[in-house]
Parts: C-alpha cells; structure tokens; sequence
C-alpha cells in the first residue's frame, strides 16, 4: 500500500510539473551507421541534465518503468537484428520498490541493428517511452524520424503540421503593459493566513489524536515513568521536555520528502485536486480509513518496527534513547494518527502557499499538539491526577473522526466527478450524502445504533450529548442549505459551486453572472459593448476558486461591478473535456517541446502559462477589450482588496478611453 500510494502520487505530480514548463530534462538526437546496403545501426543518444537519470530498458521489475522503444512497421519494411544495446548503466538499490535499479546518468546511448526488407525504405518512424527522474519521475515519449540518407533530426525539435502551428500562433497573445503583471502590492495572495490556518489544523488534529485509546493512555505512564526514573526531579522534567521535542521533531521529519521537489509551490496539491483517478484513489483510502475508526479492523504498522524502537531505547539511552521512545510512540499510536494525518494532507488543499511549507507547518502542529501534555504534566505531576480514566469515550472519539473522515472521502469523489463531468455529483447529491452522514452520527451519539468495538451500553455523557447536538445542527444547518433557505458560505469551497445543481443541464457562469467560457468569444463581446474584460482562470476542483465566487464575488460592493462594469470570461484549466476534432492540436514551446491539445483544460491552461507565467488559480487579470493590461494580477483576496482592484482596473480602463 505505501509503495502504490507513493508511486501514484509522484506520478500525478511529476506529469503536472512537466505540464507547466517548457525547460528538457533531457535532450535526445539520433545518428545513423550503415553497415552494409541493407543493414543499419540506428543510435539513440540522450544528454542527461545534472541531476537526473533515465532508467534502462533492462531494470528490475517491481522498480520504476523502463525504458521501451517501440518500432513502426517492423517486421514489414525491415527486422531488428538483436536486441537493442546500451551504454554503460549505473545500478542502486531502491528502498521505496525494494529491488535493484539500472539507469543512465548524464548520457544515454541506444543503439538497435536493423535489416531492411523493403530496399525503398528510406524513413524509419522509432518511439521511446522512458521515466526520468530527479525527485520525481516524468514519464516521457521521444518520437524519432530517422532518414537512412542521414537527414534525420532530433527528436524534441520534431516538426508539425501547418494547422497546428497556426493553432499554436493563436494561443498567444499580443499582450499591452505585460510588465504590470508583477507589481505586486496590494494584490499578493495571502499565504500567511494559509499557513497558520494549516498550523491551526494540525494542531487541532492533535488534540484529537490525544483523546484516542492509542494515546491518551500513553500520557501517565510515560510521565511517571520520567519523573520517577530520574533520580532528580529537574532531570524527570529535562527528560520529559526532551521527549516532547522528539515528538515535534518525528512528525517534521516526515514532511521533509517534500522539500525535496525544487520546483513545488501551491499548485502541486492542485494536481491531487484537479487528477481524476487520483481523486478516486483517495475517496477509497478515506473509507478505508473511516471504517477501521468504525471498529471493523485495525491499522498498524508492523509490530516489528515497534519492538525495534523499544530495544533501541534501552540499548542506547540519553538523548537518543529518548529518541528512540519518542518514535516507538509514533509507531504504536498509528493505527489512530494515521487516519487524522491523512486528512491533514487532505486540508493543505485548503491553503495558499508553498506545499511542503504548508504540510511542514502542519505536523509541526500535529506533533506539538500530541507533545504538549508530556510536558506540562511533567512540570506540575499533580495534574495527572485531574486526567479523567481512560474508557468508552475514547472509542466515541474514534467514531465522530470515521465519521468526519467519510464525509471528507466525499469531497475527493466529488473533485473526480467536477472534473470529469460526470454530472453525478451534483451539489443537492453532495449535500445530501453530508446530511445522512452528520444525521448517522448524531443517531450514534444519542446512542440509537452501536459499532462493533463499543463496550457495554452506558448513560449517556453530557459531552457525547452536546456534540450530537452540534452533529444534529449542522445536518440541519445543510438542510437549510439544501432548500436554499441559506447560503453555506461557512462550507465555500467544499460543496459543489452553487451553478452545478440538478436543475441545470449543464454547468452555467456563478451566482448567475454572464460570462463566457472561450476567450476569443469574450473579447468579441467586449469589444463590441466597449466594457473591459475580468479573465478568470479558475478550476472545477478549485477550493479557493468557490471562496471568491461565494464570499466575495456575492458581496454587494462586488457583484454590481463584476455584473454590469466587466466582461467575465472564465477558462477551466481542470476540464478534462475533449476539444472537437478540429481543434485539437499540437502545441510546440520555443524549445521545441510539443504538447498535444486535448481537452479543454489543457488548451486554457497553456494558454494561462505562455501567456502569463502563471500556472495557480484563481488568477484573475483585467484587460481592456484591445488586449492592455489594465493592473497587476490577484490571486485570492479579500472583498476590501478585491474592491479596489476592480475599481483601479475602470479607472485605468476610463483614463485610457479619453486620452
């Protein structure tokens, strides 16, 4: 499960990353050797940028992909003669697939002998799918056109067709006071806010990992086991705090993978967000997660890792013993953290902000929330006699946590269903699956119905009564919702937008504006009513997209302007819905990459790249109908900062029109 997890998610994010930029990780160009009038030595040779590696034809199963080269209309026109050969590889054992590796670093050379059986043959058309590798992987396709006259090229400065080159011309625009997009000042997003609201989660998901049976018992013992084990009490308590640090320090450490990719910044968990298969993969680790906190199975990590870590601590004592202890708790409680950390990767969606720095922030707050009161009960032991018995209500806490965690499943499967347009999700659908949820839960509360691993049937807590009661409101908070008898602004960003409901046949503009959903349209309707244009790059998964749509679009100061002032055209960068024919096609960078046009998502979201230098949404600019840029770009702001971007951007726009 670890390994699959790990390879889907690098995957996902390493194809998004490629997506994004136009720089080659690797160069390849192709030579060709006559032996005799009928045989020839076909030569591969890719130049490796420092860093990376390519993986060999031959490398371990189980272990990353292989290189493959796929020859067209062999076996017709001509034969491989052997098998194709290699330079020399490098071999290393991988800790994440447990097996031996073979690959290239900084050069790659493939050389394949062929036998012409037609002797007209003078073109050869040779794929080559390989993986390369820094701290992700990208799965990369090479299409070679070797001319046996020696007229090839390389294959990166492949050509393409005369359509798709004036396709590619249109894409970009002739943009007027480009530089205005990278003033910053008032319309730089607020990453701080994200980072804390993270912080604040982890946090909160610790103290809540404090009061599961895999913890909470934990906190006497260990305490006692300090304070009486030292033979000074300042030592107990130096210890304890030392205990403590290691606890923060674990739950860091596992954030630091992620450090690892350089070119990460907020828009890596909008692959999770925006990928559809992935969105499914973790709707059914949510369940999975829920119903072991449900008491139908357990989950641990192997004992042996455990024992490990026991003996260790023993074995070496000091600091790193305490070390060891401070891990072996990390390993023993996960069966309930493990869960509550999944949903904290779930939650840094949530934030603006660099990923890593995000996911750092918060098992940072994770850890110091769970090493808090190994401290403090160090510090003052007559506390530990206030701590309540460890009982039932600790597997009542694990319930309300299945509970949260499914409900949260539920917003991963409806990102696959926005993104897809598979139109089953809509949002009364959503909501009415959250209303059942929360309803079930409260039931459970109030004792209506029981799971496997509850103990004997007990009067009911005052405790376990008052968040049934928030349970029961909140489901009918959504209800409210449901009817339309409120707006859910404390849920934006989790339901579906307001515009995908059943009532509808098909996804419309928010909160009833007019906008259009293809660029040159718009600017058409622009120009002919002389209003400036509000290009909104936006995305059905888009949790902060829906916050601005739904808190501050809908404010009074707002809609006027965005409803009678600008001319809204919104472009998905997420739609996976396949372009018409005739207007897919291939887009080739300046470096000669080129990028096949498939979908809608993919044509807007090179459109925002090339033509903006930015790849996040929401990203807002506004231009006047003549292609000016107007101010600099906003990303997610609130009503006051938003207000006075749209209203610089009419001032601009007027003091322009009467010059």
């Amino acid at each position: 499960m670890r390994k699959l997890v790990l390879l889907l998610g690098l995957f996902a994010l390493s194809s998004w990353l490629y997506g994004q930029t136009d720089k080659e990780p690797a160069l390849w160009s192709h030579t060709v050797n006559k032996i005799s009038d009928t045989e020839y030595d076909l030569v591969f040779e890719g130049i490796i940028m420092d860093g990376w590696h390519v993986y060999s034809q031959y490398t371990a199963e189980g272990g990353s992909l292989p290189s493959e080269f796929t020859f067209e209309k062999a076996g017709v026109d001509y034969e491989l003669v052997g098998e194709t050969q290699e330079s020399e590889t490098i071999k290393e054992y991988s800790d994440i697939f447990e097996v031996e590796e073979t690959f290239f670093k900084k050069e790659a050379i493939f050389t394949q002998r062929i036998k012409l059986l037609n002797p007209e043959v003078r073109q050869i058309s040779v794929n080559l799918f390989y993986q390369i590798c820094k701290e992700v992987c990208i799965p990369m396709d090479e299409l070679f056109q070797v001319s046996l006259d020696g007229n090839g090229f390389v294959a990166s400065e492949q050509q393409i067709d005369e359509e798709s080159l004036a396709m590619s011309a249109n894409l970009k625009l002739d943009l007027k006071n480009k530089e205005l997009l990278n003033q910053g000042g008032l319309t730089q997003a607020k990453k701080k806010s994200g980072l804390w609201m993270v912080f604040g989660l982890g946090f909160l998901g610790g103290l809540i990992a404090l009061l599961t049976p895999c913890v909470f018992p934990m906190i006497p013992l260990t305490v006692s086991f300090f304070t009486k084990q030292s033979q000074q009490k300042a030592k107990g308590i130096t210890n304890a705090m030392l205990y403590g640090f290691f606890i923060v320090l674990i739950y860091f450490l596992l954030s630091l993978p992620f450090h690892l990719f350089d070119s990460i910044d907020s828009q890596i968990l909008n692959t999770i967000a925006t990928n559809i298969w992935l969105n499914v993969f973790f709707f059914a680790i949510f369940v999975f997660f829920a119903f072991s906190f449900f008491g139908y199975y357990e989950l641990t990590l192997p004992s042996s890792w455990a024992n490990k870590m026991d003996a260790a601590s023993s074995k070496v004592g000091g600091g790193l013993g305490i070390f060891f202890m401070a891990l072996t708790l990390a390993i023993v409680s996960f069966s309930c953290t493990g869960p509550i950390l999944g949903g904290l990767l779930g939650s840094t969606t949530l934030a603006e902000g660099d990923v890593a720095v995000n996911l750092s922030a918060g098992m940072v707050g994770f850890g110091l929330a769970l090493a808090l009161p190994f401290g403090l009960f160090a510090l003052f032991p007559a506390w530990l006699n206030s701590l309540p018995k460890s009982g039932g209500w600790m597997t009542t806490v694990k319930v309300v946590l299945g509970f949260l965690e499914l409900a949260l499943a539920f917003k991963f499967l409806s990102n696959a269903d926005l993104v897809g347009n598979w139109g089953i999700f809509k949002r009364e659908i959503f909501l009415g699956i959250w209303i059942l949820i929360f309803v079930l839960m409260a039931l459970y509360l109030f004792g209506i119905f029981r799971f496997p691993h509850d103990g004997p049937k007990q009067k009911l807590s005052i405790g376990r009564k008052l968040v049934g009661v928030l349970s029961t409101t909140f489901a009918t908070y959504l209800i409210l919702g449901l009817l339309n008898m409120t707006s859910l602004k404390l849920l934006s960003g989790f339901p579906p937008p307001d515009f995908y409901t059943l009532s509808t046949s098909e996804s419309n503009c928010p909160l009833g504006l007019d906008c259009f959903k293809d660029f040159d349209e718009g600017v058409a309707y622009a120009q002919a009513v002389n209003k400036p244009i509000l290009l909104d790059f936006t995305g059905w998964a888009c949790v902060n997209c829906r916050k601005m749509e739904e808190n501050v679009w809908s404010d009074p100061s707002i809609y006027p302007m965005l409803k009678d002032e600008y001319v809204l055209i919104s472009l998905y960068v997420d739609d996976r819905k396949e372009l018409p024919e005739n207007q897919k096609f291939d887009f080739q960078y300046e470096s000669g990459r080129i990028k096949e046009i498939n979908t809608v998502g993919q044509k807007w979201g090179t459109f925002q790249t090339i033509n903006f230098n930015a790849a996040s949404q929401p990203y807002y600019v506004l231009l006047s109908p003549n292609l000016e840029i107007l101010n600099d770009a906003v990303q997610y702001v609130d009503v006051e900062e938003y207000g006075q971007w749209l209203k610089s951007g009419l001032a601009t726009y007027q003091l322009s029109m009467n010059k």
